[in-house]
């Protein structure tokens, strides 16, 4: 008769087991409260991959009058959709989370009426008064360190043509 008994002798051992498991788990997040982060996720610094030499690469500055143009201005539309969810760049167009950014080569930095820039980025206009095409180059590669502290939490556009075809569209 004994043998009649020795499935649920294991079924009742393994019940057990997760009900202790379970106990154990509810008493341990009972006594260890987690608090939720204030700000969700985190930047990490990436530090910039060098070559083969030893040395960090040195991005060289197209030329600006043999560049734009050749630029596609489709490709730039098209890249400007990555854009487009924050920004408007109708003429006369409406703030959306960035300025809008019609007219924005020449324009005077952090200087579109209505934005509430970052404190970083008036600081900025400071060292470049005005947005050039070097300025705009450089700012769409690496907004946060273009500008340590910007609003823009954008982390680039790396391909130097898709920059170029951007700026152009603009």
């Amino acid at each position: 008769m004994s043998g009649d008994l020795t499935l649920n002798k294991i079924l009742g051992a393994g019940l057990a087991t997760g009900l202790v498991i379970m106990g154990v788990s509810i008493g341990a997040e009972s006594i260890y409260h987690r608090e939720a982060p204030e700000k969700p996720g985190y930047l990490i610094e990436v530090a910039e991959a060098e070559e083969a030499g030893g040395a960090a690469t040195v991005e060289v500055l197209p030329d600006w009058g043999t560049v734009l143009a050749t630029a596609d201005l489709a490709a730039g539309e098209a890249a400007f959709k990555k854009c487009a969810s924050c920004h408007n760049a109708a003429n006369g167009g409406p703030n959306s989370t960035g300025p809008n950014l019609w007219g924005l080569v020449g324009r005077p930095t952090a200087s579109h009426a209505g934005f509430e820039y970052s404190e970083a980025m008036k600081a900025h206009a400071g060292e470049a008064p005005n947005w050039t095409y070097d300025q705009l180059y450089g700012f769409l590669g690496a907004p946060a360190k273009w500008v340590k502290g910007t609003k823009m939490a954008f982390a680039g556009i790396k391909k130097p043509e898709e920059r170029i075809a951007l700026i152009a569209y603009l």
